[in-house]
């Protein structure tokens, strides 16, 4: 499984915040701009919380396992294994969301001085800082549930798997 890159976060990010930003632009000018909900933070919160909770309780079992803890439970290599890609998916949907909440919400901040569009940049706002919790929690459930380097790859003479 291939790990995630920062470099890919951040150009989904960029690209849905230019999107949107320009989208936003054109929506208004033609009529009025889609509403920021107010869930839109409230569900990304949980969202990394929950992957948060994943990386902590796998991160204590594979240390319970590694430390040979009698009676300690094991972690199932395909369970850890749906939860890396769960966290990867996490990942790139929060950087087009907070992408997409980001443009919308620079936009709304040429209009600050109405108040229903102070509020909606307010939830754009912590909707971004909400789906940079997801990326961050995703990150972390990844580096918990990365196995440890090959020692024998150091070597000069160690076959490498391509």
């Amino acid at each position: 499984m291939k790990e995630l890159r920062i470099r890919v976060l951040a150009g989904v990010f960029v690209v849905a915040g230019i999107l949107s930003w320009a989208g936003a632009r054109l929506w208004n000018s033609v009529g009025t701009l889609p509403s920021v909900p107010l869930a839109a933070p409230i569900v990304l919160a949980l969202i990394a919380v929950v992957l948060l909770a994943t990386a902590l309780s796998l991160r204590a079992r594979l240390k319970a396992q590694r430390d040979r803890v009698p009676g300690a439970k094991g972690v199932d290599p395909l369970m850890a294994a749906r939860a890396v890609v769960f966290g990867q998916a996490s990942a790139l949907v929060a950087a087009l969301v907070a992408g997409m909440y980001g443009g919308t919400g620079v936009f709304l901040l040429e209009q600050l001085d109405i108040p229903a569009r102070r509020d909606q940049a307010v939830y754009a706002g912590f909707a971004v800082l909400a789906a940079i919790g997801v990326i961050a929690a995703a990150l972390f459930l990844e580096r918990v549930c990365k196995l440890p380097e090959d020692e024998d790859d150091d070597h000069p003479g160690a076959a490498s798997a391509a």
